[in-house]
């Protein structure tokens, strides 16, 4: 049971709001200042010790402190931190070579940038440039970044700060298999209807240049799609030339357990044109990227360069992360660790009125609250169980829809089983509590 808080840290939340924007969301009615970590574990600067089950919202993918990237991280810098993408640089070209043979996309090119939220900007600028429109096809409940192209294509409205775009964006039916118009249907009937919603809105629009979709939604609350059912809509999207962007930024690197990546699930198609990526390839320094195929990446005729993209430093953590994740197997653990974790939440969710469903795949885990009387959702009690969670010890993240009321679990790779059992224990207390 983790204590009080010290008055030093509430000078610091002072300071905080002194000087950064209201809209910088933080957890907790008193927020916590993570000091140090170590394999699955932080601690805060009252000393308290947690079980880490959101990694910095997954980007923390392998372990807190690996030696490993630590290592690689300071003998890059005592060499060289920065060149920028004007020069040779041997670290970017071993990562993109790597990443290249891993994305499945034949005859790759790769780009990287400092975030996701880059990452996917410059995948819709690429397919805008490609297809020479400027219509995208986004998934209903998505999210894609904060930048203006990306919350523009973003189909969840909490995240969705301005109305005003770049694009012209339309919503497809199918990202969330448990609400909305088909929820009612068999997989097979489901994928048919968003199909055909899919071929009706194409029909309707003219030139579009794009479908951009995650895999499984992350901000949307772990929410997902009957498997192959992008496959179905790649069809669709290749009858027409449309470009499929696959946004890997939650789901890449052996997350979901079965497979490498999230497109994986839908692999009749074959793999997408566009993979966005970041997050967890860089164990928390900012790395993203775009993967594409050579016709589609060499499309800009205009300069481009990536000041901090490719930057020295990050691209020997991605590196050393990279190559910890393959030789200890963590996608295996993830779909082992995973799926007993599932199963426990399950369990634990067919005992507690207050929960609605329990989904994911892998070490991607959510557990949507709703009123047990009338199934709407309940993001108080969402946020009372990240209250109570916290105080046990455990830190989690939420997430769903427009009223965050989805409980996100997305521990490190590398998580025991042991330590699995406890962070479901101490999750079920919370819950038990708020109920």
């Amino acid at each position: 049971m983790n204590t009080g808080h010290h008055p030093h840290h509430h000078h610091l939340l002072d300071r905080h709001k002194a000087v950064l924007p209201d809209w910088l969301a933080l957890y907790y009615d008193t927020p916590i200042e993570i000091t140090h970590g170590e394999g699955r574990h932080v601690w805060d600067a009252d000393g308290n010790r947690y079980l880490d089950f959101f990694g910095g919202i997954l980007t923390t993918m392998t372990a807190h402190a690996l030696p490993e990237v630590t290592k690689a991280v300071s003998e890059q810098a005592g060499r060289i931190i920065h060149s920028s993408t004007l020069y040779l640089n041997r670290p970017m070209i071993e990562l993109a070579e790597r990443i290249a043979a891993l994305s499945g996309i034949p005859d790759a090119r790769v780009f990287f940038t400092t975030s996701g939220t880059e990452a996917n900007d410059t995948a819709l600028l690429l397919a805008t440039a490609y297809r020479r429109t400027n219509q995208i096809l986004a998934m209903r409940n998505s999210y894609h970044g904060r930048s203006f192209s990306t919350v523009s294509v973003t189909g969840n409205r909490a995240w969705a700060t301005t109305s005003l775009s770049p694009l012209r964006t339309l919503y497809v039916h199918g990202a969330v298999r448990d609400r909305g118009p088909f929820a009612h249907l068999p997989d097979a009937e489901f994928t048919a209807a968003c199909v055909a919603d899919l071929e009706d809105l194409i029909g309707q629009t003219g030139d579009v240049a794009a479908l951009i979709a995650e895999p499984i939604q992350g901000v949307g609350g772990f929410t997902s799609p009957p498997d192959g059912l992008y496959a179905a809509f790649r069809e669709v999207l290749d009858r027409h030339g449309i470009l499929w962007v696959s946004d890997e930024v939650q789901t890449g690197w052996g997350r979901t357990g079965e497979h490498f990546w999230g497109w994986q699930a839908h692999a009749a198609s074959g793999p997408p044109d566009m993979l966005t990526f970041a997050k967890g390839i860089g164990n928390g320094m900012a790395i993203g990227g775009v993967v594409a195929r050579a016709e589609v990446m060499n499309c800009l005729t205009a300069n481009s360069i990536s000041t901090f993209g490719g930057s020295p430093v990050t691209m020997a953590a991605g590196l050393a992360n990279l190559a910890y994740l393959l030789e200890h197997d963590l996608q295996g653990n993830a779909r082992r660790v995973g799926g007993l974790l599932m199963e426990r939440l399950r369990a634990i969710g067919a005992g507690v009125d207050l929960v609605r469903a329990v989904r994911g795949r892998g070490l991607m885990a959510g557990i949507e609250l709703a009123h047990p009387d009338t199934g709407e959702a309940d993001p108080q009690a969402a946020a009372a169980v990240m209250e109570a969670a916290r105080e046990r010890g455990l830190l989690i993240g939420k997430g769903g829809g427009h009223n965050t009321s989805v409980l996100r679990v997305a521990p490190p790779l590398s998580l025991s089983v042991a330590e699995a059992e406890e962070g479901a224990a101490l999750l079920e207390q919370a819950l038990r509590t708020v109920q």
